[in-house]
């Protein structure tokens, strides 16, 4: 088993190059970057010497516990997709942690992000769940970023329903790729409730076979300006607004019609005058018991 180590710093090349002129301790205090992507590691050990570390980068590699970052508070990048971690733990100390990489993980509930009040991107895509699965989001943690969260990428994870999303109101890019959204009513529901959503992807969601799907997104999401993979024009999103409110006008002037009784083609007489008194009572009765 591989494990990081202060010791394993120590003996990395491109470490030992860097550090001339000073002596190790003092070189771990100054180091803000550690690339240690792809080196079969599998644990984290204690890294506290570091403790002005901003940017860790350990993808590709084999840990599946998040342990040992208590003491990097400094910390704003952490990159670990493509290992095999299940849940996310221990991150509770990082509070200037802005982008967080974890897709590619065996991650089936999103969780334990409550101290992160800076965290702007969150990468969750791929991950490698039981046969059935599908990635979950904890409502308690979506509503502790819900202030900062910029960035979210959940691409291709069996989701089927994002209602619970509706509280990231900063969101400006959202990838939900290759998952199983199809309820357009409810898509269109939480896309009006994000007033800085730029770019989104929805492609290989069956909702996109819907007819008008695209034109119905581009109506509630009145901000955004690429749509999976292809930007939208402006003269078409003025269109399809503009027909939209008056499909809307001409649907309430209908439904107003109908409540107030149909418009007479032919003259009054004292007959017919008294047919619609009639007429409209009865209808008034009528609504008035039912």
């Amino acid at each position: 088993m591989v494990r990081l180590t202060i010791d394993v710093i120590a003996k990395s090349r491109n470490h030992f190059k860097k550090k001339r002129g000073l002596s190790f301790p003092e070189y771990l205090k100054t180091l803000t970057h550690l690339h240690f992507s792809s080196k079969n590691i599998e644990d984290i050990g204690d890294l506290s010497m570091c403790r002005n570390l901003t940017v860790l980068y350990l993808y590709d590699n084999q840990i599946t516990h998040i342990c040992n970052l208590g003491f990097a508070s400094n910390l704003t990048h952490l990159y670990m997709q493509n290992n095999n971690i299940t849940h996310i733990d221990n991150l509770f100390n990082l509070q200037k942690l802005s982008k967080l990489y974890l897709g590619g993980n065996r991650i089936a509930v999103v969780e334990g992000l409550e101290n992160l009040c800076e965290l702007k991107e969150l990468h969750l895509e791929n991950q490698r769940l039981a046969p059935g699965e599908k990635l979950l989001l904890d409502p308690r943690t979506l509503l502790s970023v819900a202030e900062s969260l910029c960035v979210l990428n959940i691409n291709n994870n069996n989701i089927d329903d994002i209602r619970d999303l509706t509280v990231l109101k900063e969101l400006q890019r959202f990838s939900a790729a290759d998952n199983r959204l199809n309820n357009m009513e409810e898509l269109e529901d939480v896309f009006s409730h994000w007033p800085q959503l730029l770019q989104m992807d929805l492609s290989g969601n069956p909702v996109c076979k819907k007819p008008k799907y695209r034109d119905r997104l581009i109506t509630a999401c009145k901000s955004l300006v690429v749509l999976n993979g292809r930007e939208i024009n402006e003269l078409t999103r003025q269109f399809l607004i503009n027909w939209k409110a008056s499909k809307e006008a001409k649907k309430k002037k209908i439904n107003k019609h109908m409540i107030t009784g149909p418009l007479i083609p032919y003259p009054l007489t004292s007959k017919s005058l008294n047919s619609v008194f009639l007429t409209t009572v009865t209808s008034h009765i009528f609504t008035i018991m039912f």
